[in-house]
């Protein structure tokens, strides 16, 4: 398992900075104990014999050399860092003549393990955990072996806090993982949805034009013999239908190859401005289209706008293709709180059952992103309805 990043506090501040401050404080919690405070009758701890003698402060100052050399390595090389703290955190504890190594000499390893824990890969972790353990077991066995008293129970308690700070640490490691995780799942989730997107819009802006193509293509073939004017005229507006279809095209691969802040905005794609001329290319291609507006006319979000064009579009392809009739009627209901299309026709049906095929899955994916309703099905009296609900926001003006 890789290393979890750092996080902001320790980029600012370098890992061996805090345990050298720890060490620091622990040595002169170590003095002030040992010394009578105000209000005391008598220190909290007495003085070892090699406490003041100049071997006693010699093993002082090679711990703290120690100490600081560990610090200075932590973030490089962990675990040889923590070794050079182990190292001065017993060396600190001989001149107390004490039975077992007590917290404040320890502190600097605590804040070692929390590091190490929060930071470092999960095995360098759990040898960390080790090593400090192994120690203060190692200085027990040492003092029993030589015959001399040992603190147990204080022993036991520094351990609880080295457990401590690697439990803290590791779940701090185990926070910043699921953060990157769900950071990583976003991202691809937002790629996917990306990609749908622009399925939907590749689907939408060229299925339409392509079905009045292939409608105007058929209908120019069986006339140009008997009705070359009829035949000439079908086959101007597959001319006009392709360049429509290669123009969006350009736009839409144009949009894709920019910058995602230089991408085309909303307002410079379709909406229900452009309805009237697609009414009128599917009008000439055989099926008339009736629009029929109810409501004030209001400023759309652009995004529902959009949405409500392509819906439109996508449920009148599926007429021109499927549906064997000569007319559909579309009702745009525009009111304050929610807009409302319905696409009727009276045709044979679609042929599919509702919900399926990408030209439904598209319209309902796109009614679901803005929180809407859709249904789609065949009418009892025979043709095929697709209704749309869209809320607006209340402070479109």
């Amino acid at each position: 398992m890789s290393a979890v990043p750092l996080s902001p506090l320790l980029r600012r501040v370098p890992p061996g900075a805090w345990t050298a401050a720890a060490w620091c404080a622990g040595t002169v919690f170590t003095f002030l104990i040992r010394m009578r405070l105000p209000g005391e009758n008598m220190p909290s701890f007495q003085a070892g014999v090699l406490f003041y003698r100049w071997d006693g402060r010699a093993e002082l100052m090679t711990a703290t050399v120690l100490t600081l050399i560990g610090s200075g390595l932590l973030r490089r090389r962990p675990l040889t860092a923590l070794v050079l703290l182990l190292a001065g955190s017993v060396l600190g504890t001989l001149p107390l003549s004490v039975g077992a190594i007590p917290v404040p000499q320890f502190l600097s390893v605590d804040v070692a393990l929390w590091f190490i824990a929060a930071t470092g890969r999960r095995r360098t972790s759990r040898t960390a955990a080790g090593l400090a353990l192994a120690t203060l077991a190692a200085y027990l066995a040492f003092r029993l072996l030589c015959g001399w008293i040992i603190g147990t129970s204080t022993e036991l308690a520094v351990a609880m806090t080295a457990a401590i700070a690697w439990l803290i640490g590791n779940s701090t490691h185990q926070a910043r993982e699921h953060a990157e995780d769900m950071r990583a799942q976003a991202a691809t989730q937002a790629v996917t949805t990306e990609r749908l997107r622009i399925a939907r819009e590749l689907h939408d802006a060229v299925a339409h034009n392509i079905g009045i193509v292939a409608l105007q293509a058929g209908a120019a073939r069986r006339v140009i013999d008997t009705q070359p004017t009829r035949a000439r005229d079908a086959l101007k507006a597959v001319e006009t239908s392709s360049r429509e279809t290669l123009s969006g095209l350009r736009r839409m691969l144009g949009a894709l190859r920019q910058a995602e802040s230089e991408a085309a905005p909303l307002h410079d794609l379709p909406g229900l401005a452009d309805l009237d001329r697609l009414a009128e290319a599917t009008t000439v291609a055989g099926v008339r289209v009736d629009v029929r507006w109810r409501g004030e006319p209001r400023p759309l979000p652009p995004e529902v706008d959009l949405s409500a064009f392509r819906i439109i579009q996508e449920a009148v392809t599926n007429v021109v293709r499927h549906a064997d009739t000569r007319s559909c009627v579309v009702s745009i209901d525009r009111r304050e709180e929610e807009l409302t299309v319905e696409v009727v026709d009276g045709g044979r049906g679609h042929g599919a059952t509702p919900g399926t095929g990408y030209g439904l899955l598209g319209m309902r994916e796109r009614v679901t992103l803005l929180h809407g309703d859709f249904s789609a099905g065949p009418l009892p009296e025979g043709g095929f309805r697709v209704t749309v609900r869209l809320p607006l926001p209340m402070d479109v003006t």
